[in-house]
């Protein structure tokens, strides 16, 4: 076991020093918003009682490589599958470079493989929620915003 700050295990990452799922991925960019423990107390106790929502990771498999469409996305499914009981496969012939120029409303995790990652999002986060630093594994750039 290791502590590590955000941007720390989001480096460690890059480096395939660890591994962690996509979801994780995107809570660590979320995460690089907050310069200190307290800081992120703060914003948590502002928005306690805003509300959340349910989500539902959306995969969509692109000729090379795939994308998880969260929702807010403009190829996020009206009615995603909540259960898993609809076996939803979404694909294409696309490639993913492609799929990003001829999109323009964000809210997607872009996996190419399983150490490269980025995370891309331009929605308004509903109840307050802050979105993620948009991060890509190929740069080491943890500011990067939309």
């Amino acid at each position: 076991f290791q502590w590590s700050s955000p941007p720390e295990a989001i480096e460690r990452f890059k480096s395939q020093e660890i591994w962690f799922p996509p979801p994780q991925f995107y809570e660590f960019c979320r995460l690089c918003n907050f310069s200190s423990l307290g800081e992120l107390q703060k914003f948590s106790s502002a928005r306690a009682l805003e509300g959340c929502e349910r989500w539902m990771p959306v995969m969509l498999s692109a000729a090379d490589g795939f994308i998880q469409l969260l929702p807010g996305d403009e190829l996020y499914p009206e009615d995603p599958d909540y259960t898993g009981e609809k076996k939803m496969v979404m694909s294409t012939d696309k490639k993913v470079e492609d799929l990003m120029k001829e999109g323009g409303i964000f809210h997607r995790i872009v996996i190419k493989n399983i150490n490269n990652l980025a995370v891309y999002v331009n929605i308004q986060a509903k109840y307050k929620h802050i979105n993620p630093l948009m991060m890509n594994c190929d740069n080491s750039d943890h500011n990067s915003r939309l």
